[in-house]
């Protein structure tokens, strides 16, 4: 019977040794402390300056475009017609421009000349009458009456022929300098018109500024939208990197440039990280104290990491694993 009950104590005893032991090696296990950060790339948001109805939407979701592939087409009747309005103001200046140029027809100046000739055979018709009806009025023949009349004839003939002299050189020399200038301005004026309105119909026809990957088509074809709307939203997948909030605790063990290595879930293998860029301000998550004396708030900071070497299979929204322990060792 004792000796059943030493057995007993000793098997016990030896129970309690084991669960002691498993208990402890339990309680002493180190578990690595694991940061997940999210990959994520640059996005696109193709959209036009101006206005209009979506008449002709050429990609759809999830398709590969290239840099300058056209995206969609707005329609913008309106413009069409400042177009119009406007090319008609510039056929107009340039008319007028041309006619500055050239100058009077040479009917205009061979009329001109006609006119002017004949003021001056008036007024040396007028200028002989007066000097006749002066001699007779010096000898007392006609009154004073006729001598003024005669004088007055030949003043008028006199601007006369100084008016018709002067159109006829306006229309022999053309328009003056100004004018020319003018005209010129005014044509400048109008093309400045149509290649302004040219650019906002161009606008209308809108085309991927990089190349890559339509994640989201925001607005349809048959919709409108207003200047500067998104519309289509492409993702540059060349472009990546991992985003990880990391506790404010934990940021002395790394720096812009350190390299650490990250397990990618989705692809089932580990990939190299650089370190590219550390938040200059704490991000908004914070750890709570858990302590009423002696603990602190903690924060995160934004820390972004970018492949080495690239990894093709990588996508948008993918977690990634890091061990922190890897900077401690």
């Amino acid at each position: 019977m004792k000796r059943k009950n030493i057995i007993a104590i000793i098997a016990a005893a030896v129970v309690i040794i084991l669960a002691v032991v498993l208990i402890s090696r339990y309680l002493t296990k180190h578990t690595p402390m694991l940061i997940q950060g999210t990959v994520e790339c640059t996005t696109y948001k193709a959209s036009s300056k101006v206005p209009g109805r979506i008449d002709c939407m050429k990609v759809s979701q999830g398709e590969h475009v290239e840099k300058g592939q056209l995206l969609y087409v707005l329609s913008t009747p309106e413009l069409d017609a400042k177009l119009q309005q406007a090319e008609a103001v510039k056929s107009a200046a340039s008319a007028l421009d041309a006619a500055a140029v050239a100058g009077a027809r040479t009917q205009q100046i061979e009329a001109a000349q006609n006119m002017w000739e004949k003021a001056q055979a008036g007024l040396e018709l007028a200028r002989k009458t007066y000097e006749r009806v002066k001699n007779l009025y010096d000898q007392g023949v006609v009154p004073a009456q006729k001598l003024d009349e005669a004088s007055a004839n030949y003043e008028a003939m006199k601007a006369t022929a100084q008016a018709a002299k002067a159109q006829y050189t306006m229309a022999r020399d053309g328009a003056r300098k100004e004018d020319k200038e003018a005209a010129a301005a005014k044509v400048r004026q109008a093309e400045g018109a149509v290649n302004e309105v040219e650019s906002y119909i161009n606008d209308a026809m809108v085309y991927s500024p990089v190349t890559g990957e339509v994640s989201t088509i925001i607005a349809e074809q048959g919709e409108l939208v207003g200047s500067g709307y998104p519309v289509v939203a492409i993702l540059d997948t060349s472009d990546m990197w991992v985003t990880f909030n990391v506790k404010e605790t934990l940021l002395p063990h790394i720096k812009v440039g350190t390299r650490m290595t990250g397990y990618i879930p989705a692809l089932g293998y580990d990939t190299e990280f650089e370190v590219t860029y550390i938040a200059v301000q704490a991000d908004f998550a914070t750890w709570a104290a858990t302590r009423t004396q002696g603990g602190f708030d903690i924060r995160t900071f934004a820390v972004k990491a970018r492949p080495v070497g690239g990894v093709m299979t990588l996508r948008p929204g993918m977690s990634v694993l890091v061990d922190w322990d890897q900077f401690e060792k």
